[in-house]
């Protein structure tokens, strides 16, 4: 992007993160939305419980600085900041709800993370900043290298300077970072640990404004279904195959790994004990960074859910007649207000009938209109003997039902959940087999809704296992393959 002036004024008066800073509230919309939502990693929000935390900053405000500072209520003021004109929240309903849920732009996000550096820091590391730059451009030009020998020329390198490192820890010499060198890499671990989760706002809503440009699609779609299916699942495969989707999806691979997991706990504990890393009194969420990208890599994974889903719904023929229906009696609106506009400052109101609306009533129904009561028939049953027949049937297979304890599954999954910090199905199933098959492959999944918490990779598919015995008692193996399950503590 060029700063000429025709941008700078462009975005100046467009752009949502621009129009924040200049806004006479910026204050309070800053602060509070980076106390609710940047600070805890909330993503979400429901309407009831954020007017009510704004109502409570209102409410201090109003007694430092005068009641007549903020006269609205705090709910109008959440409806203000989320309106096309400001942009700063957005407002949407999740499916199957009434209730408005809320939550941060990007752009806002990346208001407030400006206001951010704003302050003065005591301490400015640049010493970590630059060999990381250095290791930066090492990655890229090993990894561009085609020549196979002098990419093991490099390794050899590699290999001779741990040798060395190795002998010079044998011989006693154990080089250590010294405090100055431990919080500069300490602070830019934080910064960018807050820059990966304000991007992973941004993947959100760039997939979100995909869905919408799908949903688009689909309502004013004229040609067939087939075209327009391959049309949408092409730009869904351009998605997936982009530079951003690539990244997004090495990261989310890299995050399920169980040992990466345990790992970065590990290494989080050992560095937060580090006496020079205490001075910097670091936040407390810090210690839990790993489960907020964890938690934000799902939200974002919900949403390339939600434009599955409205392709499958697309796949219903009625919806999609009710969708035509809809957008033809839309169409026609418009159409007539057009065709309104050319007479306003005219001839208004313009002569002869401008719309037709079938008015409101009530169904009148006579009493001399209803049907006289008609006795119901009695079916008449046949005085017949019963005759025992011929067949000698086993009853006992009436009552041979299968009951699936599900305490004892949920004993299994915490028992799992003890030493480890998630697990998936598959290796559940493999610690403990089914004994009832496919009918407690579903009480796992159920608990996996209800009383655990759970996400579900759909980029990987996974075979589970279970021994079945047929009908004439022989021993077989059957298999159900979907999405690999993940449980979490």
């Amino acid at each position: 992007m060029t700063l000429d002036f025709t941008t700078l004024d462009t975005l100046r008066t467009h752009h949502p993160a621009w129009r924040l800073l200049r806004s006479d509230h910026a204050p309070l919309v800053a602060s509070f939305l980076h106390r609710v939502f940047v600070a805890p990693n909330v993503r979400v929000m429901a309407a009831a419980d954020l007017a009510e935390a704004l109502e409570d900053e209102l409410y201090a405000l109003r007694l430092h600085v005068g009641e007549t500072a903020f006269p609205k209520p705090a709910l109008d003021y959440l409806n203000d900041w989320a309106a096309p004109d400001k942009g700063w929240l957005r407002k949407f309903y999740r499916p199957g709800t009434d209730e408005a849920q809320f939550d941060l732009t990007p752009a806002t996000e990346k208001a407030i993370a400006w206001l951010a550096q704003l302050s003065e820091r005591q301490f400015v590391g640049t010493e970590s900043r630059l060999l990381t730059l250095f290791d930066l451009l090492k990655q890229m030009s090993e990894g561009s290298e085609a020549d196979p020998a002098k990419r093991i020329a490099e390794l050899h390198k590699k290999r001779d300077d741990i040798d060395a490192e190795i002998a010079r820890v044998l011989s006693g010499d154990v080089p250590l970072l010294d405090d100055t060198a431990l919080k500069d890499r300490f602070q830019q671990f934080m910064q960018g640990a807050r820059d990966l989760l304000t991007d992973f706002r941004e993947v959100e809503h760039n997939f979100r404004q995909l869905d919408r440009r799908v949903r688009e699609r689909i309502a004013l779609w004229e040609g067939s279904k087939g075209a327009l299916l391959e049309d949408i699942m092409g730009e869904r495969d351009a998605i997936a195959d982009s530079d951003q989707g690539k990244s997004f999806r090495a990261f989310w691979d890299f995050l399920l790994s169980s040992r990466r997991q345990e790992e970065l706990t590990q290494l989080l504990d050992r560095v937060l004990a580090l006496p020079a890393v205490t001075d910097l009194k670091p936040d407390s969420r810090t210690r839990r960074v790993h489960y907020d990208w964890m938690e934000a890599g799902e939200h974002t994974q919900r949403t390339v859910a939600s434009l599955s889903q409205q392709l499958r719904r697309f796949l219903d023929d009625q919806a999609w007649l009710e969708n035509r229906r809809i957008m033809d009696i839309l169409h026609g609106i418009e159409s007539k207000a057009v065709a309104l506009r050319a007479h306003w400052g005219k001839d208004w109101p313009p002569a002869g009938q401008v719309m037709e609306m079938a008015e409101a009533c009530a169904d009148i129904e006579l009493a001399m209109e209803r049907p006289l009561f008609t006795p119901a028939i009695k079916p008449v049953i046949a005085e017949l003997n019963l005759q025992a027949g011929d067949e000698d049937i086993d009853p006992s297979a009436l009552f041979d039902q299968v009951v699936v304890d599900k305490a004892r599954l949920t004993r299994h999954i915490r028992h799992a959940l003890q030493d480890r910090a998630q697990i998936t199905l598959n290796e559940l199933v493999a610690s403990q087999a089914l004994q009832h098959g496919l009918a407690e492959l579903v009480a796992y999944l159920q608990l996996g809704s209800e009383t655990f918490s759970t996400v579900v990779d759909e980029d990987t598919s996974e075979p589970i296992h279970w021994q079945a015995v047929t009908t004439d008692g022989q021993a077989i193996t059957r298999c159900a393959r979907l999405p690999r399950v993940i449980f979490m503590r």
